[in-house]
């Protein structure tokens, strides 16, 4: 099977695949998890502070994407 067809969008920037970090929601163009960005956000940690740790890899509009569909 190919990978562009293992490969589901859950939005515009969230993605799962099962050959990147087991199948786990991630960021596209990135293996990093949702998740993790979930729980910086949940922490209370500044967006712009998330941003920065994960090397600008992870946008904004990333964010938002990911805490509108956490809901």
């Amino acid at each position: 099977m190919s990978k562009a067809t293992t490969t589901q969008f859950m939005g515009r920037f969230i993605i799962t695949d099962p050959e990147i970090s087991h199948g786990k929601p991630t960021f596209r163009g990135t293996r990093v998890l949702v998740s993790d960005v979930l729980e910086q956000v949940a922490s209370g940690i500044a967006w712009e502070t998330i941003i920065e740790e994960w090397n600008n890899r992870v946008t904004k509009e990333a964010i938002q994407e990911a805490v509108q569909l956490a809901r």
